[in-house]
């Protein structure tokens, strides 16, 4: 009789810490879940345009463009980034790059070396070029670090000054110094790349 009183008393004290551990389990609070922008950039099905580089290729509005370099630019506290590009097309359209910044939100610009009779200078505000009127936004000089295929040496400053136009369109104006002094200026026009038409394939390397 003793033994059976002791085997009940043991099955109850068990019956009771597996209770209380159940218990314990369930009150214990989940993780919270951190705030999230629902229009962050790594969300996109289109690729992270952050983190383009060169060997890339990216597709806009049904073109088809080799990233061949890249400058990564800094002033400051504050960094961008421009993509030299390869149309693959034997196009006339001169140069053709894409800026990338984030401030706050990412943007990202493709640009197009200006082509025109006029000689185009930053020295005023507005400009109209090709009857579209800009004024001027910003100006200042950056270092740049470059990487793969850009024309430019592996490091150096660039003084700039950008134009803000109607519907997205934008001109911005180069100029890089060195040991000969400033270069000269060099003006190209861009338009806004609407989030969601941008298409990043990464290359062999990524």
């Amino acid at each position: 009789m003793k033994l059976l009183l002791a085997l009940l008393a043991v099955v109850v004290v068990a019956a009771v810490v597996i209770a209380l551990l159940r218990r314990r389990r369930a009150v214990v609070p989940s993780a919270p879940v951190a705030p999230r922008d629902p229009f962050a950039a790594e969300d996109s099905t289109a690729g992270d345009p952050r983190l383009l580089k060169a060997g890339d290729m990216v597709e806009f509005l049904g073109e088809r463009m080799f990233v061949r370099g890249s400058l990564r630019l800094t002033e400051g506290g504050y960094t961008w980034s421009e993509h030299f590009l390869d149309t693959m097309e034997g196009t006339d359209a001169g140069r053709r790059w894409l800026s990338v910044e984030e401030d706050p939100t990412v943007e990202v610009y493709l640009w197009a070396e200006y082509q025109g009779e006029e000689e185009l200078t930053p020295s005023r505000t507005p400009l109209t070029v090709h009857g579209v009127t800009y004024h001027r936004s910003e100006h200042g000089t950056a270092s740049y670090r470059s990487e793969g295929t850009t024309g430019l040496g592996e490091s150096g400053r660039v003084e700039y000054a950008d134009y803000d136009g109607p519907t997205g369109r934008a001109l911005a104006f180069e100029r890089f110094l060195g040991d000969q002094g400033r270069g000269t200026w060099e003006a190209s026009l861009g338009e806004r790349v609407p989030e969601g038409t941008l298409t990043i394939y990464p290359g062999s390397g990524a």
